[in-house]
């Protein structure tokens, strides 16, 4: 047997660990793991890789939802969880340095004592690591105004596939020497090389916030109400869509009543100096066609109306597993896609919950099923997600807005992608790791 990397750890409870992710999707058990206590120490287990041909699957939090993280056969998991420390934090430029595993939420707490805040919030900021959001360009709530992580992301340090360290992007808010590596790695799925260092924008707090809860009749009233926000240019921070389904569901896990307000929810906050007036109009808006309204300026009011879509998730999980899915359409779009989504759960007889980040067209159908069947996805469920993929590139839009590709979509990411932009990932995918070390199988 060949010899294993330094730090290999190969103790049947560390292996079972790192063999999935969040997604659920099995994996293989690996040849060994690694914690990399160092950038050093990175750089030499990606040169034994090299050296013995031995595929390496880069491993933060663990919270991916697509499989990105999921161990294959042969392969070292190389975990870069424990690489955790804020290197540096500029008030002045806005910029933070850190390493791939802080935690998305501590970023943000350290950037708060300043004024500032990180401004991409995906729903596992509490456990998440930056060096994964960035693997998977991961979103969030604040999507809609703030963009993704790759909008936050001003350049990284990368060790490649044979050990050479890279320094890509720059340290100012502008730069346009050369290609925008930056921009290509972000989101890459740990198929380009190992993220060892990012640095990223921050963003001032805003100085105020408003709230506006909306109930709808159905959720295709819903979706048409958060279109006409964005007819109207308004622009909130956050606008959340929840359907019938996981109203329904979060009542009977919390105890609430959201369901007798209406048949489908719309959450939007609004930020700045102009946060109240913004508010008022984004109420107007939805007021014209919803059930029922409130238009809050207190924090803590504020928390309970957004608690339900935090809440939406943790819920479903509760009753049975789920197939926790991520497409994105174009925001003229979201009712068609919604209407879709009914149709197929309709159709397969298989429970569909629906929640969307519907201010940039990112829908979230959960497709979940009886926890007595057991963790492998049943065919009728698999049959309901592939038909989603389905609509939503019917509807012009793709099959992953923040997830990422990883095991779970590679089949669809071909049909996205096409013949020559598979060619083309293919021939840069081949420059940076020619041996094909890095993440095999994942993303396409």
């Amino acid at each position: 047997m060949t010899a294993l990397p330094p730090g290999a750890l190969t103790d049947p409870a560390a292996l079972a660990a790192a063999a999935s992710d969040r997604s659920g999707r099995p994996g293989a058990e690996p040849l060994a793991v690694v914690r990399a206590v160092d950038v050093d120490h990175v750089v030499e287990v990606l040169r034994w890789a090299t050296s013995t041909r031995t595929p390496v699957v880069t491993r933060g939090g663990g919270s991916g939802l697509a499989g990105g993280a999921v161990a294959t056969q042969g392969a070292v998991v190389l975990d870069v969880a424990g690489l955790d420390r804020i290197v540096s934090l500029d008030p002045v430029d806005e910029i933070a340095v850190v390493e791939p595993g802080v935690i998305t939420a501590d970023l943000d707490a350290a950037a708060r004592e300043h004024g500032l805040f990180y401004a991409p919030d995906p729903a596992s900021a509490h456990l998440s690591t930056i060096g994964g959001n960035i693997a998977t360009n991961a979103g969030g709530m604040r999507c809609v105004k703030y963009g993704v992580t790759r909008d936050a992301v001003l350049g990284l340090e990368v060790v490649l596939a044979d050990g050479r360290r890279l320094a890509t992007g720059r340290g100012t808010l502008k730069g346009v020497t050369g290609y925008d590596l930056t921009s290509l790695l972000v989101g890459s799925e740990g198929t380009l090389g190992v993220i060892v260092g990012a640095t990223l924008r921050l963003r001032p707090v805003p100085v105020a916030e408003a709230t506006v809860a909306a109930s709808f009749a159905d959720v295709e009233s819903a979706a048409a109400a958060t279109s006409a926000l964005a007819a109207a240019r308004l622009v909130p921070s956050v606008l959340e869509l929840l359907d019938a389904c996981t109203l329904a569901t979060i009542d009977a896990a919390q105890g609430t009543s959201l369901s007798a307000r209406g048949g489908a929810l719309v959450l939007a906050r609004t930020d700045g100096p102009d946060a109240a007036s913004q508010a008022s109009a984004v109420a107007a808006v939805l007021g014209a066609t919803a059930t029922w309204i409130e238009h809050t300026e207190d924090a803590a009011r504020a928390d309970e109306l957004l608690a339900a879509r935090r809440l939406a998730l943790p819920s479903i999980e509760r009753f049975g597993r789920a197939l926790i899915e991520d497409v994105c359409v174009p925001r003229s779009r979201l009712a068609e896609a919604v209407r879709g989504i009914e149709a197929i759960s309709a159709e397969t007889g298989v429970t569909v919950h629906t929640f969307a980040h519907a201010g940039d067209g990112n829908l979230h159908p959960i497709v979940s099923w009886d926890p007595r069947l057991g963790d492998e996805v049943p065919e009728d469920v698999q049959l309901a997600a592939d038909r989603i993929f389905d609509l939503a590139l019917e509807l012009g839009g793709t099959l992953t807005g923040e997830h990422g590709v990883g095991l779970l979509k590679r089949e669809h990411a071909r049909r996205e992608l096409g013949d020559t932009g598979l060619d083309v990932h293919r021939a840069i995918k081949h420059a940076l790791d020619p041996v094909g070390l890095l993440n095999p199988g994942k993303a396409f």
